[in-house]
């Protein structure tokens, strides 16, 4: 697959499982990777400061740049995805920016994903959207004291997470700048999970290129490493150059087998952040 000039980077949540979270960013730069990205990796909104300076350490020491991290998102493993439109969790969750914001200051990470949250039975779906604009602004502004930009994206799976589209996406970023003029929010595009939910990946990305702040890929059945599936990655990667976008692609799946056979797809020299990328097609 080639890279058209874009830098990749290596989710540490998702790939490399079967270490010890903190050897994870080393194993990336072993593997070729300047780059990584993580969910939220604790267990806690805040968790205890030795902890958080553990995981600074780690992503130093491996001489790697933390590119992408998710603020928390509930219990993960339980089926939370995010809690951004959680009334009741609205403290923890600004108490929890508010330290991510300390980690990307220290790490020079500047994007950061907001998962927005599953459908609350008990709390009306207005409440709901009020909560999430409330809380994306407050995020935003946090984040913009370190020139960072707060992401918000589609999620796919069984459970009933309220922005599946595109489209869904978008409007929430409208109507927070809308409402409570802040600007520093994209579009984080998973192809992954947009392809799964029935997006349109070629017109997802002629309508939106100019919204997109952080791309993520999987291939699709299964959530596998590219070519295990049937998107056409390589050429809607293609297209995202084609249309300006010059930012990071989280390598986010699965992977079919040990964690560092499954990046064959990309050659070694294609993986260094400062690597020349350039396709045959654009020199």
């Amino acid at each position: 697959m080639p890279a058209h000039r874009l830098r990749f980077d290596v989710n540490c949540s998702i790939l490399f499982a079967d270490l010890p979270l903190l050897e994870r960013p080393a194993a990336a730069k072993a593997a070729g990777f300047d780059a990584v990205e993580f969910w939220w990796p604790f267990a806690a909104a805040v968790p205890r400061a030795s902890h958080v300076e553990a995981f600074i350490e780690a992503i130093h020491d491996a001489g790697v740049q933390l590119v992408g991290l998710n603020f928390f998102a509930g219990d993960m493993p339980g089926g939370d995805r995010g809690v951004v439109s959680w009334p009741a969790h609205s403290a923890e969750f600004r108490e929890n920016v508010e330290l991510v914001a300390v980690i990307g200051a220290a790490t020079g990470c500047r994007s950061f994903n907001a998962l927005y949250g599953n459908r609350v039975a008990d709390v009306p779906l207005g409440t709901q959207e009020e909560t999430a604009v409330a809380n994306l602004a407050f995020a935003a502004t946090a984040m913009a004291r370190i020139g960072g930009t707060v992401l918000v994206e589609a999620v796919s799976g069984p459970q009933p997470y309220l922005l599946r589209t595109a489209a869904d996406v978008v409007a929430v970023l409208d109507r927070v700048r809308t409402e409570r003029e802040v600007r520093n929010l994209a579009f984080l595009a998973d192809l992954y999970h947009l392809t799964v939910n029935g997006d349109d990946l070629t017109k997802v990305i002629a309508e939106h290129a100019d919204r997109i702040g952080h791309v993520q890929i999987a291939d699709a059945p299964g959530r596998h490493e590219p070519g295990t599936g049937e998107i056409d990655l390589d050429g809607h990667l293609h297209q995202l150059v084609q249309a300006g976008y010059r930012g990071w692609v989280g390598l986010e799946y699965v992977p079919s087998g040990p964690s560092e056979h499954s990046f064959d797809w990309l050659p070694r020299g294609h993986r260094a952040a400062d690597a020349d990328q350039t396709s045959e097609g654009e020199r």
